[in-house]
């Protein structure tokens, strides 16, 4: 369970918007390379943003290269979990990987500075400021165990491999 505010993107998000290219030099250095989250898409943002928030977004959030930066930087920001309508293949798979939970869901009822209140197990996504309440696709098991442990390096190192009960 999760509860924060929603800030709202649109369809194909990029790497570039999540961390732009520009600050790749830094990507020895997590945090610094952190400041500059989403900052294409909203320069202020990590003013803004609070730990337990949510990004939402369209349609193919995270298109573009595969850097695991991009879910990093997220996940580095204190965001809960991206909520969007569909992902590029390969950063879901990167958040995953990095412990950034991922929800696929109707997006359109949310807007930015909406409260969330989201079950990762059940798929269930509360908008609480509007008393409506959304259906994400549930995480399967081995993802919420994956999540659980931070990620996939952190719970291949606990449990010796990919742990499928």
């Amino acid at each position: 369970m999760a509860r924060g505010r929603a800030w709202k993107f649109g369809d194909d998000i990029t790497t570039d918007h999540i961390i732009p290219g520009r600050y790749y030099h830094l990507r020895s250095y997590p945090e610094k390379l952190a400041e500059h989250a989403m900052e294409d898409a909203d320069p202020d943002f990590v003013k803004k943003v609070k730990k337990g928030d949510f990004i939402v977004g369209g349609k193919n959030f995270g298109m573009g290269s595969s850097r695991e930066h991009a879910p990093m930087v997220i996940k580095l920001n204190g965001i809960s979990a991206v909520i969007a309508k569909s992902f590029a293949r390969i950063f879901y798979r990167n958040a995953i990987n990095v412990g950034l939970p991922v929800l696929i869901a109707d997006t359109d009822p949310i807007e930015t500075g909406d409260e969330l209140d989201v079950d990762f197990r059940t798929g269930k996504i509360r908008i609480i400021n509007k008393d409506v309440e959304l259906q994400a696709k549930p995480l399967p098991d081995v993802m919420i165990r994956i999540l659980e442990d931070g990620g996939l390096v952190e719970h291949i190192r606990k449990h010796g491999d990919i742990v499928v009960e």
